[in-house]
């Protein structure tokens, strides 16, 4: 299904973010679906008259599997800025994540070392450093139960490959519908209950702080979480 207004959470002259659907790639892949980075191309052009296409950068990615808030350039001086404001870590990533069992500790930063294997797609967390392997931290603060289901908010600090799913799943709260991770059923639709809720950053052109929501899907499931 092709993106529409409904699917569009800000946009200005420099940035447009879009709430992803659960499924949808954001770049092409093997598989050969229509990305979402194409989807929004379409939308731009259609909506001003660009005949000859627009111009739009990806400045960060979403697993196809994970919902919610993502971010594109419209221009490539503000996708250079943008590209250095997520180097730089002067972005504030806020997840939800629902998860079955409870964690240890309400709280508390998890910090791992992460190896990817890229032939598989899985990546594998350690305690400690090992060779090739990549530094990860998160914050997570447990919100609330919901019948036997938990929601934690994440905060990525570093923004590595899978990283919220394995890390989550390493302190033994695999997110639900998740089962590369640990988690024991897949979901049919092909989703797993984590979702990209908010991003606070500076903008790159105007200077002002920027700050958007997405809102939970509407897939009877992740209604039962609107309260928080």
């Amino acid at each position: 299904m092709p993106i529409s207004a409904k699917d569009i959470l800000y946009e200005d002259n420099h940035l447009i973010a879009v709430n992803k659907r659960a499924g949808d790639i954001v770049q092409v892949d093997e598989t050969g679906d229509e990305p979402l980075d194409e989807q929004v191309k379409k939308y731009l052009a259609a909506k001003y008259n660009k005949p000859n296409g627009a111009f739009l950068g990806v400045i960060h990615r979403l697993d196809r599997p994970v919902s919610g808030l993502i971010l594109f350039a419209k221009t490539s001086k503000s996708l250079e800025r943008m590209n250095a404001i997520f180097k730089n870590r002067a972005v504030t990533k806020t997840y939800f994540a629902v998860v079955h069992q409870k964690p240890a500790q309400t709280e508390g930063k998890l910090v791992h070392w992460l190896i990817k294997n890229s032939q598989k797609n899985v990546v594998t967390a350690h305690n400690r450093e090992v060779p090739g392997s990549q530094r990860s931290e998160l914050d997570y603060q447990l919100l609330g139960q919901v019948g036997s289901f938990y929601l934690l908010k994440v905060n990525p600090l570093t923004g590595r490959s899978h990283q919220i799913r394995v890390q989550l799943s390493s302190m033994g709260c695999p997110i639900v519908g998740d089962n590369k991770y640990g988690y024991p059923r897949g979901s049919k639709k092909g989703s797993i209950c984590l979702h990209a809720r908010k991003l606070e950053f500076v903008h790159p052109v105007q200077k002002e702080p920027i700050t958007i929501f997405a809102p939970l899907p509407i897939d009877g499931f992740w209604e039962r979480f609107e309260q928080f």
